[in-house]
């Protein structure tokens, strides 16, 4: 592997590291809100579903790919698990 290689995978792993992070943190605060607000559950469940795109998009851009791609149904995994969770659980 060339050193450009390995800083594409560095890059990456940071991404959706922290970026899958910060969007399972807004589906954890979503299902810990209280039921008498559903709009900030439903604004917390867009906003990680929003992340997750960009940690998406952002992996793509870093490998230099198409950023519009069926992989960027991946980053609506979160939020899609934070809207079973919390309404058809």
């Amino acid at each position: 592997m060339s050193t450009v290689q390995v800083q594409k995978w560095v890059a990456t792993v940071l991404t959706v590291v922290v970026l899958g992070h910060l969007a399972e943190a807004l589906v954890i605060f979503a299902l810990i809100s209280p039921a008498d607000h559903p709009a900030s559950r439903i604004g917390l469940l867009i906003i990680a579903g929003l992340v997750g795109l960009i940690a998406a998009a952002g992996v793509r851009a870093i490998h230099r790919r198409d950023i519009v791609s069926f992989w960027l149904l991946v980053g609506l995994l979160p939020a899609g698990v934070g809207v079973y969770l919390g309404y058809y659980r």
